[in-house]
């Protein structure tokens, strides 16, 4: 992979309600730190960041909208749902009406999104959680969405499934590794046609200094 940047861009979007974590995990992915107080998202905010897929032998440049999660945003952030080639879908697993409300921005980005998209549920702050028999501790709290539960619903919504910590870092590159596998495998398949889908770029061989001027680039927009 000598002088290639990267193989392929990717639009990411993120999505989900209001204090769920959202800018925490693209925080997390960029920067690889733990945002612990973010200020709300106004409209939505970018970021980018270079994953290598080994069994690939590819280089995919990551471009993610973070979206934010009140109603008052909401058809603002629809329009960047359009040509995304994959969707983190996240809630708390400490909130279950995040949860529930998981189901209204499914619907939304089904709606507004290409059809073939990739989403992963993401379910975030399992640091936050009690274990089961134990006692409450000082900012800890009880899990109101079990892991069987939440995977059964993204097996019958065909979704990806992952849970997740954007204060450890667990599973936060694993999920969109995860979701970039997928959608890999959709341009293998032809499902997504690399370089006419709007949210899947083909890349040429370029210099490779772009890629150390790239990874974990972020910012608002």
């Amino acid at each position: 992979m000598a002088g290639v940047a990267w193989h392929y861009v990717l639009k990411f979007i993120i999505t989900g309600d209001a204090a769920v974590g959202k800018s925490s995990l693209l925080v997390r992915l960029t920067d690889q730190r733990f945002l612990a107080n973010p200020d709300p998202t106004l409209g939505v905010e970018f970021g980018s960041k270079l994953i290598t897929i080994p069994e690939e032998n590819k280089v995919v440049k990551l471009q993610c909208w973070d979206t934010a999660g009140t109603e008052s945003f909401r058809s603002i952030t629809r329009s960047y749902y359009r040509g995304a080639a994959g969707c983190l879908l996240v809630y708390d697993v400490t909130s279950r009406q995040s949860f529930v409300d998981a189901r209204s921005w499914l619907t939304d980005v089904r709606e507004h999104a290409d059809p073939h998209l990739t989403c992963i549920l993401v379910g975030n702050k399992i640091d936050l959680c009690i274990e089961d028999g134990a006692h409450s501790a000082p900012g800890k709290r009880r899990r109101e969405v079990s892991t069987d539960e939440a995977e059964l619903w993204a097996k019958q919504e065909g979704l990806l499934f992952v849970e997740a910590s954007a204060k450890s870092g667990q599973n936060v590159e694993a999920a969109f590794e995860q979701a970039t596998r997928d959608i890999l495998d959709k341009i293998r398949r032809g499902v997504f046609d690399d370089d006419r889908s709007p949210g899947v770029k083909l890349s040429r061989p370029t210099n490779s200094s772009l890629a150390l001027e790239e990874t974990g680039k972020s910012g608002c927009c």
